[in-house]
């Protein structure tokens, strides 16, 4: 099932607990994601233990990864998408990781719908 989030709420959550809940965004938007694109590429564990590994690196092929995934899911459920994978992967070069998690709950919400 896909989980519905209160964007505001995940991203003032993300900042007052110092990016901890960051991580749990980002393992729900996995496991979201999963479920969508009836694919397991990347499990949510996974993404959270090599981004903490990597220092962050992992995260930004996280992004990458999880735009093409939605993108596909939409695409399966008839869906309007966009590829934004692109945008995804420069956001997070840029250090902006927490709008492209905006984005992607933005676009999990609707399809929970």
């Amino acid at each position: 099932m896909i989980k519905q989030k209160n964007i505001a709420t995940a991203i003032i959550l993300s900042i007052i607990t110092c990016g901890i809940y960051f991580y749990v965004w980002m393992y729900d938007i996995t496991e979201s994601a999963n479920v969508a694109a009836n694919k397991s590429e990347i499990t949510p564990g996974m993404a959270i233990l090599l981004s903490i590994i990597t220092c962050g690196i992992f995260s930004i092929y996280w992004n990458y990864k999880m735009g093409k995934q939605i993108y596909e899911a939409r695409i399966a459920k008839g869906m309007n998408a966009s590829d934004n994978s692109i945008l995804y992967l420069i956001l997070s070069l840029l250090g902006w990781s927490i709008i492209n998690v905006a984005l992607m709950q933005s676009d999990l919400n609707e399809m929970a719908k």
